[in-house]
C-alpha cells in the first residue's frame, strides 16, 4: 500500500511519527511523510521512507493553520495513495477531506488531547472551531489512536469509538552510550539533573526547578531543548547567578541528546495540572529517561505518577514550589544507595517499556485495517 503520513511539525525530532512510519515501512508499505520546514529546522536525517517538508508563508495563527491544511489537501489531491495517517487534529481536516474524496482509508493518531492544550485555554472561539472539526470527523472513524489510557478514556466517552493506546516509548537500545561526562564537558563529581524536550513551555515546572537550584548544592541542572519559556529561564539564571548550577543547551539531535541523558542521574518531568491536556499527559521524556537508566522526579499527575510508582524508579514532588522541588531532590541525592536502586529499576523497566513491545498492538491493528 501507498501510505501518506502528515504532521504539522518539521519531522526531525518527532520520534513517535518516525516510529510509526518505520513500522509501516517494515510491513512492506510505501511510506511518505509530509510536514513543514521551519527557519531553524535541523537537517533531515536519512530515512528509508520518503519525506517532504513544505515551506509556508505564515508561521503561526489562523492563517498558518489554514495555509498548511490547504497546501496539504492540494498535495494529497494530486498524489496517489491508498491510506492517509493524520497526526493530530491540526492535520485531520485536510486528510479527512482528501481520503473521503478519493475513497481511501484514514488513520487518526492524536498525540494529545488537542482541544485542551493551554494555547486554547482562554480562547473559546478558536477552541470551538477545533472542537467542531473534531466532532464532525472523529465519530465517523472506525477507530483512532492516542498516547495513554486517560486520554483514550476521554475520547471513548465523548465519541464512542474504539481507541488504541500506543505510548511514546523508545526503541530498546536503539541508542548506545558512547560518551563519558568528560567527553561532554560535564562535571564528574556532581549529581546531574536533566530536563529535555522541544516543549519547554509555560506550566511545565521548569522555572520552579531553576529557582530550586538555589537550595541544592553540588548539583548541575541541564536544560536541553527549546520552548516559549526558554528566554524566561535564561534571564532567571542570570538574575539568580546560577550559571554554575544550571546549563542551557539549544536543541540537538536525538543521538547526541541521549549521551547527555545517559550521563545524568535524575530526569525531571514537572508538568502542572493547569489544563486537561497537561493533567493527563504522559511525556516522551519520561520514557527517554527510563531508557537511559535515569531515576525520575515527577509531578503528581496520574499517568506519570503511575509509571513512577509501578516501576519504583524515583520520587514524586508534593507540589511545584521551588522549596518542595528542592526538598525532594535533596532527599533523592542524599541516599546514593536508593538512587542507584531507582536507576537499576529504570533500566529493568526499559526492557518492558520499549517500542519492540508496544508496536505489536499497532502492527496487529494495521494489518487488520489495511488488509
Amino acid at each position: 500500500m501507498r501510505i501518506i503520513s502528515a504532521v504539522i511539525n518539521d519531522l526531525v525530532t518527532d520520534q513517535r511519527v518516525h516510529r510509526s512510519c518505520m513500522l509501516m515501512h517494515e510491513m512492506g508499505h510505501s511510506v511518505c511523510l509530509i510536514g513543514r520546514r521551519l527557519p531553524n529546522s535541523m537537517a533531515m536525517p536519512q530515512r528509508p521512507y520518503k519525506t517532504i517538508r513544505m515551506h509556508l508563508l505564515f508561521k503561526k495563527g489562523a492563517f498558518f493553520y489554514a495555509c498548511f491544511n490547504m497546501r496539504l489537501f492540494l498535495r494529497l489531491l494530486f498524489t496517489r495513495f491508498d491510506a492517509i495517517w493524520a497526526n493530530d487534529l491540526d492535520t485531520l481536516y485536510a486528510c479527512r477531506l482528501a481520503s473521503k474524496l478519493k475513497g481511501k482509508k484514514l488513520v487518526y493518531d492524536s498525540h494529545e488531547y488537542f482541544t485542551g492544550v493551554p494555547e486554547l485555554i482562554g480562547r473559546p472561539r478558536v477552541q470551538k472551531i477545533w472542537k467542531r472539526i473534531e466532532r464532525r470527523i472523529v465519530p465517523k472513524l472506525p477507530f483512532m489512536i492516542t498516547v495513554n489510557d486517560s486520554i483514550a478514556g476521554l475520547f471513548k466517552q465523548e465519541y464512542n469509538i474504539p481507541v488504541l493506546v500506543i505510548r511514546n516509548v523508545p526503541i530498546r537500545n536503539g541508542l548506545l552510550k558512547t560518551k563519558s561526562r568528560t567527553d561532554l564537558d560535564l562535571p564528574i563529581d556532581k549529581t546531574i539533573l536533566i530536563v529535555q524536550g522541544r516543549g519547554i513551555n509555560v506550566d511545565r515546572g521548569i522555572e520552579e526547578a531553576v529557582e530550586a537550584m538555589q537550595l541544592i548544592e553540588n548539583t548541575l541542572l541541564l536544560i536541553i531543548g527549546g520552548g516559549d519559556v526558554y528566554p524566561v529561564i535564561e534571564k532567571r539564571v542570570q538574575e539568580k547567578n546560577l550559571q554554575e548550577k544550571v546549563r542551557l543547551i539549544q536543541p540537538i539531535g536525538r543521538e547526541e541528546l541521549f549521551q547527555y541523558t545517559a550521563n545524568a542521574d535524575i530526569g525531571l518531568t514537572l508538568d502542572k495540572d493547569t489544563n486537561i491536556n497537561y493533567r493527563f499527559s504522559l511525556p516522551n521524556k519520561i520514557f527517554d529517561y527510563i531508557n537511559a537508566g535515569c531515576a525520575v522526579l515527577s509531578s503528581n499527575l496520574p499517568e506519570v505518577a503511575k509509571i513512577v510508582k509501578q516501576y519504583e524508579i524515583g520520587s514524586i514532588a508534593s507540589n511545584h514550589s521551588p522549596e518542595a522541588i528542592a526538598l525532594t531532590i535533596n532527599n533523592m541525592i542524599s541516599d546514593r544507595l536508593q538512587l542507584n536502586v531507582w536507576r537499576e529499576n529504570a533500566s529493568k523497566a526499559s526492557e518492558e517499556l520499549c517500542w519492540e513491545n508496544e508496536s505489536q498492538k499497532l502492527y496487529e491493528k494495521l494489518g487488520e485495517y489495511f488488509g
